[in-house]
């Protein structure tokens, strides 16, 4: 008779225990309030450009639309890391349920991927208004910019269906950081795409740029000004990925990389866009007064 191996049951629920994520005593409920803080000025600032944006029908076109997508994958990102985190640091728990780091998994590596194919999208819009202007409408139609927002979601997502499926079959003690590794990995990978893609686009669009301001200075002004707060939100996305990749072997640094990778980065998205653009910043502006209104009506 053959040797067959039972199976013992996985014990329910199955829970992870967070490394490297050590408190000082008597510190949790401050660090608690000050991420709650935090994680309202992230609502406060994405959902009020976001409301504005939807609000008022002289936005809504494909430079305004793409910020809309860049404000929710910033949503996306606090909301997986920053509630949770302000859970463990209330109650002092340094555990997870198995479906809960997977799900927190699932949302923080879409954010990161769509974050990346987003930004590649943008580079392509402000390329194509830069270098043809006169086309720019023909181009970049309607129908035209919704599937390159649902190509870069669809992009993000499919690679994350690639991710979790190298998941399956890793053993559990395994899986957590297993999992963590091929999301940089991939991550990365997606990064090095859209950095060609960037690197492109605004290569073409600065000597655009240069030979366009030999005869008026006020086109190059203008061109550089348009493309400035979407290379300062790439640069600061960049940045945080990049010592997230290097920190990896360091738990207790990689955890407080992606605190700030997911909490203040988000937070300042809004404020970059909504102060560089006078448009965004006016209709910002009436957003909040129409919302003063309605909370003193009420």
């Amino acid at each position: 008779m053959e040797n067959q191996t039972v199976v013992a049951p996985l014990r329910q629920p199955i829970e992870f225990e967070l490394e490297g994520f050590d408190v000082p005593s008597g510190y949790g409920p401050f660090l608690f309030l000050l991420a709650l803080l935090v994680y309202m000025l992230v609502l406060l600032g994405n959902g009020v450009v976001l409301c504005a944006i939807v609000m008022d029908q002289n936005l809504h076109r494909p430079m305004f639309i793409m910020i809309c997508h860049l404000l929710i994958c910033d949503l996306l990102g606090s909301t997986a890391m920053v509630p949770c985190l302000m859970m463990q640091l209330l109650l002092g728990q340094k555990k997870i349920v198995y479906l809960s780091a997977i799900a927190q998994a699932f949302c923080v590596h879409t954010y990161g991927m769509a974050m990346q194919t987003v930004l590649g999208v943008m580079a392509y819009d402000r390329y194509v208004a830069v270098c043809e202007p006169l086309r720019y409408c023909s181009i970049m139609t309607s129908s035209r910019l919704h599937s390159c927002c649902a190509l870069a979601w669809t992009v993000a997502l499919l690679l994350i269906a690639v991710l979790f499926s190298f998941h399956v079959n890793v053993p559990l003690k395994f899986s957590c950081g297993f999992l963590c590794f091929k999301g940089l990995s991939i991550t990365w990978s997606m990064s090095s795409g859209v950095f060609l893609v960037i690197a492109f686009s605004y290569f073409r669009i600065l000597r655009a740029s240069l030979r366009q301001g030999r005869t008026d200075s006020s086109i190059r002004s203008k061109a550089l000004q348009t493309c400035a707060s979407h290379l300062v939100v790439y640069v600061i996305y960049e940045m945080a990925t990049t010592i997230i990749v290097v920190s990896y072997r360091f738990p207790s640094v990689c955890i407080i990389v992606f605190v700030l990778y997911s909490a203040p980065t988000p937070f300042l998205n809004p404020m970059i866009y909504s102060l560089r653009n006078k448009e965004l910043r006016v209709a910002v502006r009436r957003t909040l007064r129409k919302c003063v209104a309605q909370v003193c009506r009420a």
